[in-house]
């Protein structure tokens, strides 16, 4: 049966205070979600951080041993080519061996400077490593204090919200299609979320724009759907509020 525009105007004023009512509850949450979500974040962003740090100092580590066994092994390669001098029967051997020598000397030098380097390396990334560390237990530790106000307060309204949802689920498609695009629209592009809204002092309760005289005596026939010149509300008369309040 096709719906007079009266009863699409109380279907959309009964949706908008649903709608308002999860609003309401949601708001209580303020902005805990999205700082419980920033956080998640923190923790997540230091922990690859600190995977990241971790995997550098053990690479480090790893290259100190390596130049160690390569100081150890131009040592006894020194130690092998010393002895072979002893035995040398021409210059051009001698010239040879003491060439080695000289190379197997630079490359533990190399190495000494390298183990050096990373020894300073692995004293700066170390720091930063512990630093990260308290930063990431400091950010648990907000962490769980967020997410348990959160679930404090999501369990004290969370049976609330689901039926007044299921409400509003109930409600959309009692809506004209056309209307109810309109009224999403409207919400969605609205700070407070109201898109159905009355007349206050003469004024839209929305924008708080005035109404002339005549709009507002077409508001109240109920003839038409009327908007805000101003915001583009859907308007409602204050008798039709309290009408639906009542039944």
């Amino acid at each position: 049966m096709e719906q007079t525009v009266e009863q699409k105007l109380k279907a959309l004023y009964e949706l908008q205070n649903i709608h308002t009512k999860i609003d309401k509850i949601r708001q209580v949450r303020g902005e805990l979600p999205m700082e419980v979500a920033d956080l998640e974040d923190d923790v997540l962003g230091l922990e690859t951080r600190i995977q990241k740090i971790k995997g550098e100092l053990d690479d480090l580590e790893d290259s100190i041993v390596t130049r160690k066994n390569t100081i150890k092994d131009a040592q006894a390669a020194i130690k092998r080519y010393d002895t072979q001098l002893k035995e040398v029967k021409n210059n051009r051997e001698y010239d040879a061996l003491t060439k080695e020598i000289e190379i197997q000397g630079l490359d533990i030098q190399v190495s000494e400077k390298k183990i050096k380097e990373h020894g300073f390396e692995i004293t700066s990334k170390t720091e930063i490593y512990e630093a990260a560390k308290a930063e990431l237990e400091g950010r648990k530790k907000d962490l769980d204090v967020k997410k348990a106000e959160l679930g404090v307060i999501t369990a004290e309204t969370e049976k609330e919200e689901q039926d007044l949802q299921k409400k509003a689920d109930k409600s959309e498609p009692l809506i004209e299609e056309r209307l109810l695009v309109a009224y999403k629209r409207l919400r969605k592009n609205a700070i407070n979320g109201l898109a159905v809204v009355t007349i206050d002092r003469d004024s839209c309760s929305g924008c708080f724009n005035q109404i002339p005289p005549q709009r507002q005596l077409d508001i109240r026939q109920r003839k038409k759907i009327i908007v805000c010149e101003h915001c583009g509300r859907i308007l409602v008369d204050e008798a039709l509020t309290h009408e639906v309040a009542e039944a």
